[in-house]
């Protein structure tokens, strides 16, 4: 193989699983990837027996870090991220993370309602939370994708951890609004603004039983049954007065 000045000596290549139900998509999109990748002088081979896409350097492959750029393109393009916005991964100033948040909470129907909550009525928190932080947000099963600078992408990624420790995503929200108004005064610039921030604070806690102070005089209890109850004619004669009354009765006689 004649390899051009300046470019890769060695193949590398790069393999990818998908899920069965991308199947469908990726045979019909696989042209418009293939045409991406060979921008960058990239090989793609979609092999849908094994359920995986392989990208491989090729004799004209110039720019070493391309390959790893295009491993980062197909891991999106496998969690449903649509072919615009996984390009934008090979551009220098665009980072991107693909979260898993199926962790996070122990219990589904709680794991539900929290992601529920990030993506908001009709995704409008979601929506929000894209445009504060200048991310493309995609929520999909339990993982979450995100791309854009990586200033933004560290915004994002606060809120939504957040959301799933149970903090309304609203309060970062309003939180990010407010910087974004303090970064665009120039006034404002060199100042303290943490006086302006909001401050989240936990209004129910977790209600802690008081442990009942042991009671060191209290008396051992025993594995043998209790005693009987002593008769009135066992504690005269413990007494002696069951004896006297005797003497009583014999010298009246």
């Amino acid at each position: 193989m004649k390899v051009s000045e300046g470019c890769c000596v060695e193949e590398t290549s790069f393999s990818i699983l998908f899920p069965a139900y991308l199947e469908k998509y990726l045979q019909d999109s696989w042209e418009e990837i293939r045409v991406v990748l060979q921008g960058y002088h990239l090989k793609g081979v979609l092999n849908l027996i094994e359920g995986s896409m392989t990208v491989k350097t090729t004799s004209k492959t110039s720019d070493p870090i391309s390959i790893l750029y295009a491993r980062d393109f197909l891991k999106l393009i496998a969690r449903s991220v649509p072919l615009s916005q996984a390009e934008k991964v090979f551009q220098d100033d665009y980072t991107y993370e693909i979260m898993n948040i199926g962790n996070a909470v122990n219990n589904t129907m709680r794991f539900v309602k929290r992601r529920e909550r990030l993506l908001g009525p009709q995704g409008q928190t979601l929506r929000t939370l894209e445009i504060l932080s200048d991310c493309y947000i995609l929520v999909q099963g339990k993982t979450v994708s995100i791309i854009g600078p990586e200033a933004g992408l560290k915004k994002a990624k606060k809120i939504i951890v957040d959301c799933m420790r149970n903090i309304h995503p609203l309060y970062g929200l309003k939180r990010l609004m407010i910087l974004k108004e303090l970064e665009a005064n120039p006034e404002m610039k060199g100042k303290d603004w943490s006086r302006f921030l909001p401050t989240y604070v936990k209004s129910h806690q977790k209600s802690v039983k008081k442990k009942k102070p042991h009671n060191r005089d209290a008396k051992a209890k025993s594995i043998f049954p209790p005693l009987p109850t002593p008769r009135k004619e066992d504690l005269a004669m413990e007494t002696g007065e069951a004896f006297l009354q005797d003497k009583r009765h014999k010298g009246g006689m």
